[in-house]
């Protein structure tokens, strides 16, 4: 068996909330620590977006809390179609994906796509890029790939 991805270093777990704001002051609280900044997705034209291989206004505020080796994204998707969107309306508030940091985005995409998982989603982020997996039905979650320019 191949280790698909050539790591096994979760880097990110990303929760789909409702109202990032409360869920973000709920988390907080709980770990006695700073509420990070809320950030919203750059626009599509600037996160070239793709949703089911077609281009995505979709946009969503994010807040990331960096929890030693672990970082937990909390999600608040827009109304717009998206995997966030979809994954939110059909299983609720919760885990969305698990993300890793891996090298060589396009041959990978590729390599699971044979392996039957789809590309759901992809983009462009401040230094780098995004995709999402389709792998729900054996992993129970998603896969997040993340590739970093530097």
């Amino acid at each position: 068996m191949e280790n698909l991805l050539n790591t096994k270093v979760i880097t990110q777990i990303g929760i789909l909330v409702e109202d990032i704001e409360k869920v973000s002051q709920a988390y907080a609280s709980f770990f006695g620590i700073d509420i990070p900044p809320i950030i919203v997705t750059d626009v599509a034209e600037v996160a070239q977006t793709e949703f089911m291989g077609q281009p995505s206004e979709a946009r969503a505020k994010l807040a990331f809390f960096d929890m030693g080796s672990l970082q937990l994204e909390l999600i608040e998707p827009d109304h717009h179609e998206s995997t966030w969107r979809n994954y939110l309306n059909e299983h609720g508030e919760g885990p969305h994906h698990i993300a890793f940091v891996i090298e060589g985005m396009k041959e990978k995409i590729q390599l699971l796509n044979e392996q039957g998982f789809a590309l759901q989603q992809k983009g462009e982020y401040t230094g780098g890029r995004y995709a999402y997996m389709d792998t729900f039905k054996e992993l129970k979650v998603l896969i997040e790939l993340l590739e970093n320019d530097n």
